[in-house]
């Protein structure tokens, strides 16, 4: 990975003009695209599997109850709405609304069972929209022709749940935040200009996102609070990533490297540690598929992708924006002190900011002191988090200067607030032969049920194959009392179905339907929990290479999150935060909240595990001083990780003033966590639990270690190779490059140096395979420790590329041809390639390959295998392979009279401009024939390595 990043950023540096012109057009595209066909929001939910929505499915199909529903209230300013002069405008008001196209709405004081409150003054109709989702058009038009006139004796209200609130919050809180980010950034990084560019890069990100989301909305259905949950992921980790990046490429630049090597470096170390982080990100938020909501995968999905557009502008539009502006992101050099005189020494400078080391050497004091102090204390804050009680909102929550939440507030002053949660229940009544009265028997039986408050209606379809009863629940859809009522019918279909002699009795309708979403996810929580918890201990283990490491950062995780659900518990249902901002603790805990709480803050808290612990680690490689490191790591880590916690805090803080309820519960409940988290598990627990455990915190069987892939999410492959960079530069040609090189477990270093046209004969040292060895230096198995570059390319992480540019052929129990060796050549070249001219050429520069091979290998002839080999070889040479290892070459050149058990060697011819080892150990010798190859090679079709590993 860091290889690679290194590479883009060399590229970034030579197109860094066109990158900035492609985001901007990017941008321009889908913002564009975004204007002309306008957002299409569905807040709705639809739960496969459910018996609610094979409920709504029914009545979909047997009644034609596709679309939205809405309702709206006519009351009368005085006496009674069935009074003359008020019935007429209300059927005036009636037939208005009826007439908007997709619309269908019967007047509720003549309908069959008309719908009046008990003392008359107030009468509810129930709207049906044809679409989905309608149209803000039709939805403002059916406003406009609920409203009466001026000097009207009636009052309307019109909502329900096809109405969403349409009026944007306040974007001050959000600039709040910004400007407080700016102000954090400038004081890190000392300079206005580069404060600025993280915030930029997250903007344009955070665009490109916004504007993708509702695009996509046209096309699926996306939830309304999905655009505020990608706006305030992306402006947070957005800035985040950009400041990590950021922060290394001015360290560099102050190193004195020019600005294209500067972002190359940051973008390999640093740029690597956030995809890292951007990836954990990623796989938590797609995580949020196992509740199996259709409506939440979609926002977890649109969420990730706000995460992966932060990570791709801070790994291109950033370094190309950081190299336009070249050497202005330059820190200016300190000035230096002048020299007090004093005839004591004077006392080094401490690394870092002073209150870094004054904070981690207090928290490790008493570490153990330290460790119970956390705990107890996030324990204790994370006990409000048992009180959890989960719904998902409903009108009752929006802005009390919205339609839907004043027509919510009427319905609820003039029939009561079960009557803004109807429930909806169907029943097969086939094989009836009064359909009319089986239902209004069963409608009877249900109205009987205690919980229930009115049956205001009940009737068969057309067909009269199914009835539809609607029940009136005591309380709102987030009341536990309507839950329970839901339940209480449920239990009570199969006696209901056997004395009316119905079938298939469904209890649905949104209410339901939302009921049943937030059951669905209260049973994803544990599957969920377990996913994460278990991705989390493979990453850092795989990342780390230890075992306390991940279980203690797995522990600070769910600290960090009971501390944050349980601040969310404290101010939404127990209101402690009213006072400051009223009208917190209306409505319920939104159901997905904890889930999405649990996967964005362990991407996060996995961010600053990784920044933070990294250096630790790297500071530990170097010293085997344990303490130390942890000091030395810390102080090097900490301003950055500081100033991307207290920026991603403040990101969340303003969404929680002006954000609609549900966004105000994620927003305090992410605050809250990376706060905690960054502060006190990662920057106070942490320290102290690694000096606890000393070396045992860095403590990995070996066979995990050799099971686990390797992950260079540190920019160490920079390191090793910007190292061999430097030795290719004072020795050119070098095509393998072997230290301390370790095989097999128990067996001698091996030093190996080859340089472009050798052949080589390597002997194995004692206790070492001359199989294993072959085949570690040809890239086909992974060695037990030490360094290898193969053909510029570092071992193991380029090992992909390593296996197309070497060939790998173990002579022991090889296949092999008879004939002459230009025989085998002649035969190997017509497989090769169909056109008569490239045969030749190729041939030729074949036959010029062996007879150089057979003089340095086989100066006494080749046969059997040996010759194959030979040949494969030559071939391989003339085309795209750079080196080329043999195994039992000894064994094959061996006289007959040889005893056995005779060492077998692994040799390594090359092409014109990469070769094979050179040995440089006493036990490793040089042979005698060590010739050049060629310098040039015709090209042809692929090397047929039918005898690589």
């Amino acid at each position: 990975m860091s290889i690679f990043l290194y590479r883009l950023g060399h590229s970034i540096g030579r197109h860094r003009g066109m990158v900035v012109g492609l985001w901007l057009l990017v941008l321009v595209a889908l913002g564009g695209a975004a204007s002309t066909l306008g957002d299409r929001f569905d807040d709705s939910f639809s739960i496969p599997g459910t018996e609610s929505q094979e409920g709504q499915d029914l009545l979909a199909d047997r009644f034609g109850l596709t679309g939205a529903s809405g309702q709206v209230l006519f009351e009368a300013k005085q006496g009674k709405i069935t009074d003359s002069a008020n019935a007429a405008e209300v059927e005036t008001l009636v037939k208005a609304i009826d007439q908007v196209k997709g619309v269908s709405l019967t007047n509720p004081i003549t309908a069959a069972t008309p719908s009046l409150n008990d003392d008359q003054t107030a009468a509810l109709g129930a709207i049906q929209f044809a679409d989905e989702v309608p149209s803000n058009e039709t939805l403002d038009d059916v406003e406009k022709a609920g409203t009466p006139a001026a000097g009207s004796p009636v009052d309307s209200y019109v909502g329900g749940q096809a109405y969403k609130s349409d009026s944007d919050p306040s974007k001050v809180p959000e600039l709040l935040g910004l400007m407080v980010s700016f102000l954090i950034l400038a004081v890190t990084f000392r300079s206005l200009i580069a404060a600025g560019m993280p915030i930029l890069n997250s903007l344009v990100g955070v665009g490109v996102t916004i504007t993708t989301v509702i695009v996509m909305s046209n096309l699926i259905s996306i939830s309304s609070t999905a655009p505020t949950l990608a706006e305030m992921l992306g402006l947070a980790v957005g800035i985040d990533y950009a400041l990590f990046i950021l922060s290394r490429h001015r360290a560099h630049l102050g190193e004195g490297l020019d600005p294209i090597e500067s972002m190359s470096r940051a973008l390999a170390t640093a740029g690597s540690a956030v995809v890292f982080a951007g990836t954990t990100v990623i796989i938590a938020l797609l995580g949020l598929t196992v509740a199996q909501i259709p409506v939440l995968t979609v926002m977890g999905v649109g969420a990730a992708f706000s995460v992966s557009v932060a990570v791709s502008a801070a790994l291109t539009l950033l370094p190309a924006i950081a190299l336009l502006l070249g050497e202005r992101l330059r820190p200016k050099p300190k000035k230096p002190r002048r020299a007090k005189k004093s005839t004591k020494a004077a006392a080094p400078a401490a690394a870092g900011p002073r209150p870094a080391p004054v904070w981690v050497r207090a928290a490790t004091r008493k570490p153990i002191i330290t460790v119970v102090a956390v705990v107890v204390l996030l324990g204790i804050a994370a006990i409000p988090a048992f009180s959890l009680r989960l719904a998902l909102p409903d009108n009752s929550t929006a802005p009390t200067d919205t339609t839907q939440r004043q027509t919510y507030d009427a319905i609820t002053r003039t029939f009561g607030e079960g009557y803004n949660a109807p429930l909806a229940v169907t029943a097969d009544i086939i094989t009836s032969t009064d359909p009319q009265g089986t239902v209004q028997d069963l409608a009877s039986a249900i109205a009987k049920l205690p919980n229930v408050v009115a049956v205001p209606q009940a009737t068969p379809n057309q067909s009269a194959d199914t009835g539809l009863v609607q029940v009136i629940p005591p309380g709102g859809q987030t009341d536990p009392a309507t839950s329970d009522l839901v339940a209480e019918l449920r239990a009570e279909a199969p006696a209901l179905e056997k004395k009316y002699s119905v079938d298939t009795m469904l209890v649905t309708g949104q209410t339901a339907a939302n009921i049943d979403a937030s059951a669905r996810l209260g049973e994803a929580l544990l599957p969920f929990a377990a996913i994460v918890i278990g991705l989390s201990l493979i990453l850092l283990m795989i990342v780390f290479r230890s075992i306390a490491v991940p279980i203690k950062a797995t522990l600070g995780y769910l600290l960090s999150v009971g501390v944050a659900l349980g601040a969310v518990v404290v101010v939404f249902e127990w209101g402690w935060a009213d006072s400051l901002i009223p009208g917190l603790s209306e409505g319920p805990i939104v159901s997905f909240l904890p889930i999405f709480v649990m996967g964005v803050l362990f991407g996060l808290a996995m961010d600053y595990e990784m920044f933070l612990v990294s250096a630790i680690r790297e500071h530990f490689v170097l010293s085997r001083e344990p303490r130390q490191a942890v000091y030395d790591g810390f102080r090097a880590s900490s301003r950055v990780v500081t100033a991307a916690a207290l920026i991603m805090t403040s990101v969340f803080i303003a969404f929680v003033p002006a954000g609609t309820s549900t966004i105000q519960q994620i927003a305090l409940g992410l605050a809250v966590g990376v706060f905690v988290d960054a502060f006190i598990v990662r920057m106070t627990l942490v320290p102290a639990v690694l000096v606890l455990l000393g070396r045992r915190a860095w403590w990995l069987p070996g066979w995990l270690d050799r099971v686990l892939p390797v992950v260079d999410v540190e920019g160490a492959a920079l390191h090793r190779k910007v190292a061999f960079d430097d030795y290719e530069d004072q020795h050119a040609g070098t095509v393998l490059l072997a230290r301390e090189l370790v095989t097999e477990p128990d067996t001698a270093p091996i030093d190996l140096t080859v340089r472009s046209g050798e052949v080589c004969h390597v002997v194995a040292p004692d206790g070492v395979n001359p199989v294993a060895l072959g085949r570690v230096l040809g890239g086909r198995r992974r060695a037990e420790s030490g360094e290898l570059v193969v053909d510029g390319l570092l071992l193991p992480e380029q090992r992909e590329a390593v296996l197309r540019r070497t060939a790998l052929l173990e002579l022991e129990g090889a296949e092999h041809t008879e004939g002459s060796l230009e025989e085998r050549v002649h035969d190997r070249v017509r497989l090769l390639t169909l056109s008569g001219r490239k045969r030749d050429e190729l041939g030729a520069s074949a036959l010029a390959q062996v007879d150089q091979l057979v003089a340095a290998v086989a100066p006494q002839g080749a046969r059997g295998a040996l010759a194959s080999a030979i040949v494969d070889a030559a071939l391989g040479l003339c085309h795209d392979v750079d080196l080329f290892v043999l195994t039992g070459l000894e064994a094959q050149s061996a006289p007959k009279s040889s005893p056995r058990g005779a060492r077998p060697s692994s040799s390594s011819p090359s092409r014109h401009a990469r070769s094979a080892p050179r040995p440089t150990q006493r036990r490793i010798r040089r042979p005698r024939a060590c010739r050049p190859t060629p310098t040039h090679r015709p090209r042809g079709p692929p090397f047929p390595m039918s005898t690589a590993l």
